[in-house]
């Protein structure tokens, strides 16, 4: 019993003992205790304390160095040389079912080199745009889009088809790059692009006179005070939104009758404001207008073309224009109409060329005027004749009193454009013009035998 009381006595003796030492002296193992930080990293920032600890800094500049060196040194270039007329080109490794078809497609994807060899990285090409032609189904229209297609470009045509015509562009249908949309600009469309050709508009005298308030509605319409329009100023209302590039074809028609020959796009030109060729001649005025407005005051890209003569395969047969004139009397074995005594002057040429000008025009950096056009200057006696001597050297002519306000000189300055864009025309007039006939002898053989004439 009193070992019993003993034993109970001690124990509550060392639980008095261990409750009355302090728990500071016996503090846990803990193994970072032995490391004691310096007085500098003590008022550091976490984030910093811990990169500077156990060298991270270190490594992690090694990690980044290692990276770099393989990135730099990595063999991640293809290189595939060809030859064309001497130059070297180089291509992207593409998948052999891909297929280049034409030149214009291969400059798609090949760049000229100083060298028969270099490197091109493989990601790098030219970025894919979204076009959009208004009028694109017309002559000149039809030939821009050939020509964007060509280049790779996903391309929009919208065209009310008072002048163009389906055919025109009938070969692209079933082109996933290709749509077509039949639409008058008049009205509003939302679309997203990264380019705007606007092209849409009656050009000839037969078309433009057939509706002259409808010409320059195309151009520009005001209704009562506020500014709701129609026609360019929809497509630079888009352009503005959508933050497109958007370039005008204007015309040598605001020259009017000129007084200065060559033109050159400083002269503001000299113009019947009220005459039968006004709605034409002051539409494309007003047009340029509006364009540089929106570029002055709503930072629009813009450019401006002032297109003279052009001529080529897919022209109306019977527009008025004199080429296409002379050419379809010619072929059809009618007398040529030359109005007035022919010693009018006109410029003329290939549609190819103009095509060239207008995507110049639009991938350079100048905004305009610019004219384009040939300035190989032709009377109509002179164009008949070498009419007579392509198509029929027993056509004959026949004179018939001056429209109103025919111009009696037209001749553009292109020191603008050969300086500034690089361009100049390349084919005359008697390359292209053989090419137009061929193309207007089988639209008017099928024509005829459509009606059955033999």
């Amino acid at each position: 019993m009193n070992n019993m009381k003993q034993l109970h006595k001690q124990s509550n003796a060392n639980q008095r003992r261990d409750e009355e030492m302090p728990t500071s002296q016996t503090p846990p193992y803990s193994p970072k205790s032995l490391k004691h930080p310096s007085s500098t990293h003590r008022y550091l920032p976490r984030s910093i304390n811990y990169i500077i600890k156990e060298q991270r800094l270190l490594f992690t500049l090694i990690g980044i160095l290692i990276g770099s060196a393989f990135v730099i040194l990595r063999p991640s270039f293809t290189t595939i040389s060809i030859a064309d007329t001497g130059r070297g080109y180089e291509i992207p490794s593409m998948p052999r079912s891909t297929a280049i078809s034409n030149q214009d497609t291969v400059s798609h994807y090949y760049r000229p080199v100083n060298k028969g060899v270099g490197r091109v990285p493989v990601a790098i090409g030219q970025k894919r745009r979204r076009v959009v032609v208004t009028g694109g189904s017309g002559f000149v229209g039809s030939h821009l889009v050939d020509k964007l297609i060509a280049r790779g470009d996903d391309v929009i045509v919208i065209d009310n088809f008072f002048t163009g015509r389906k055919e025109n562009v009938a070969h692209h249908f079933g082109n996933p790059r290709f749509e077509l949309i039949r639409h008058d600009v008049v009205e509003p469309i939302l679309l997203e692009v990264d380019q705007i050709y606007h092209l849409a508009c009656p050009a000839s005298p037969v078309h433009y006179k057939y509706n002259p308030v409808k010409t320059i509605i195309s151009f520009f319409l005001a209704l009562s005070s506020s500014t709701n329009v129609m026609g360019t100023l929809n497509m630079l209302g888009l352009a503005k939104r959508i933050g497109a590039r958007f370039l005008l074809t204007s015309t040598s028609e605001v020259y009017g009758d000129p007084l200065e020959h060559p033109q050159k796009e400083t002269y503001w030109g000299h113009v019947n404001p009220i005459g039968v060729r006004s709605c034409y001649d002051e539409g494309k005025r007003t047009a340029e207008t509006l364009t540089m407005d929106y570029h002055r005051g709503d930072d629009v890209e813009v450019r401006i073309a002032r297109i003279f003569n052009t001529y080529g395969p897919r022209m109306c047969l019977d527009d008025g224009r004199v080429v296409s004139n002379f050419v379809a009397q010619a072929i059809r074995k009618q007398p040529m109409t030359v109005y007035g005594d022919g010693k009018q002057t006109r410029s003329f040429q290939y549609v190819s060329d103009l095509v060239d000008g207008l995507m110049a025009l639009m991938e350079g950096e100048h905004i305009g005027p610019f004219n384009l056009g040939n300035p190989g200057e032709f009377t109509m006696l002179e164009l008949a004749q070498v009419v007579k001597e392509t198509i029929d050297p027993s056509a004959t002519i026949e004179f018939k009193e001056n429209t109103a306000d025919d111009p009696q000189k037209r001749k553009p300055d292109i020191s603008k454009a050969k300086n500034f864009l690089n361009w100049e025309p390349k084919i005359t007039l008697r390359e292209g013009l053989p090419r137009m006939a061929a193309d207007f002898r089988n639209r008017i053989l099928n024509e005829d035998e459509g009606k059955g004439v033999k």
